[in-house]
């Protein structure tokens, strides 16, 4: 029940939070291609998509975090859980510098329009610069959200997510009204927007640890006195699979940028817009089961993910139906009739809806080393399979093309690998409790 709650309060806020901020969202993307064209939204979407590809930022470092908390008897006073964090922040500041000097050696290069595409306007090298900079500052105010899911208040995460879209709406807003010849620099105001949200996720959860976040930043300059734990055999399966992710399922749009054009592109960005309200549901809802499976490893029991699987597919099917039957009307609506959505765009992101829904409870079952462990090589082998069907079916299908490539990679390299992973592992620890019952006897 315990496990059905955190489940079932995450997607409702997460329903909430997502409802608000589509409905904002979608005012600012009329604004923007109403004040200054279809082509400046279709560069807006991929900056802002930026972070999607660099997932693997952190270093994998997420794992290290939330098991940490989660696993900690007393978040308040566990001494190991503060080294652990210590040592994560101290990796996070080391990866935020390094993405900040990237993003100066690619901007004075100029290779942003060469990495991006067709879908960058002439000028935006700079802007491209700016935003991965910004992202890079704000790495590791990213502490907060991780410590908020360890300690099973992934509701209240969610809820810090809410300030986001008003924050860019006001930042669009206040340009288009005052004729501010901003399209260059839309993107900006997302980066800006998510910096402001996980300073305040990370105020709320250092409150909640308190006073362990106070002991930390004294700690953190003080290296000889004050080490950290080892935490690379936590994290490297993790950041393997963050690099190899967005690779493999994020270079959609720049694959499209490149192979389909500017209008494919704008119907890409705008279709993961109005589906990507169904993706951040079911992601919001799997991630709150990350804790759930991690205490119940370090207690000894046995939670099973089958349950979940049937009841997250059946969901995912059901709201991304729902958003196929209006999205046409959306993006009418959205775009002020100059985009459409193909029905092969429509048909491939409910079927990657309901693969992303299949595989996240036993993603989330897989969160222990030897699980992150497993995954690392069928997540690699999704590369040339997206790639390879990208460059096949996008010149034909256009932004369909993608997508369908993306579905196949999922459902070789993930959903049926960690099906058949997770009915081994349950198998085999159902079997050691029984013999260590039977030494107890």
């Amino acid at each position: 029940m315990s496990m059905w709650r955190n489940v079932g309060s995450a997607a409702v806020v997460k329903v909430a939070v997502m409802g608000l901020t589509g409905l904002v969202g979608l005012v600012t993307s009329r604004l923007i291609i109403q004040g200054y064209g279809v082509e400046a939204y279709a560069q807006y979407g991929l900056l802002a998509s930026l972070p999607t590809l660099l997932p693997f930022a952190d270093l994998g470092l997420a794992a290290v975090v939330i098991n940490a908390v989660a696993e900690s008897d007393d978040p308040r006073r566990d001494a190991k859980m503060r080294r652990a964090l210590v040592s994560t922040v101290r990796l996070l500041m080391l990866a935020g510098a390094v993405i900040v000097a990237v993003a100066f050696l690619l901007t004075l290069l100029e290779a942003w329009p060469l990495i991006l595409g067709e879908g960058l306007l002439p000028g935006g090298n700079i802007v491209a610069g700016i935003c991965l900079a910004l992202f890079g500052l704000a790495l590791p105010l990213t502490l907060g959200p991780r410590i908020l899911i360890g300690l099973g208040r992934n509701t209240t995460q969610i809820a810090t997510q809410v300030i986001t879209a008003p924050l860019i709406f006001v930042m669009i807003g206040a340009c288009v009204l005052f004729g501010i010849p901003a399209d260059q620099y839309l993107a900006v105001a997302t980066y800006l927007a998510s910096t402001a949200v996980a300073g305040v996720a990370l105020a709320v959860a250092a409150r909640l640890i308190s006073p362990q976040f106070g002991l930390l930043v004294r700690e953190l300059p003080r290296i000889r006195q004050a080490p950290g734990v080892p935490v690379i055999n936590m994290a490297w399966p993790m950041l393997v699979q963050l690099l190899a992710l967005p690779v493999a399922m994020q270079t959609g749009r720049i694959l499209v940028s490149h192979l389909g054009g500017v209008t494919e592109l704008a119907a890409y960005n705008l279709g993961y817009q109005i589906f990507g309200i169904a993706l951040q549901t079911v992601s919001a809802a799997g991630v709150a089961l990350w804790p759930v499976f991690a205490r119940a490893r370090a207690s000894g029991r046995i939670e099973t993910p089958w349950v979940p699987t049937v009841w997250f597919l059946a969901g995912g099917l059901v709201i991304a139906g729902g958003m196929a039957v209006i999205s046409p009307w959306l993006a009418a609506v959205i775009s002020d009739g100059a985009l459409q959505l193909p029905w092969m765009l429509i048909a491939a992101f409910v079927v990657f809806v309901a693969l992303q829904s299949a595989k996240y409870p036993v993603g989330m079952y897989m969160t222990d080393l030897a699980g992150l462990r497993f995954q690392v090589l069928p997540t690699i082998a999704m590369i040339p399979i997206v790639w390879a069907g990208s460059l096949l079916l996008v010149p034909s299908m256009g932004a369909a093309g993608n997508l369908a490539a993306v579905c196949v990679a999922v459902a070789v390299c993930q959903v049926v690998p960690n099906l058949i992973y997770v009915r081994v592992d349950l198998r085999r620890r159902r079997r050691a409790n029984l013999q260590s019952d039977a030494v107890a006897v």
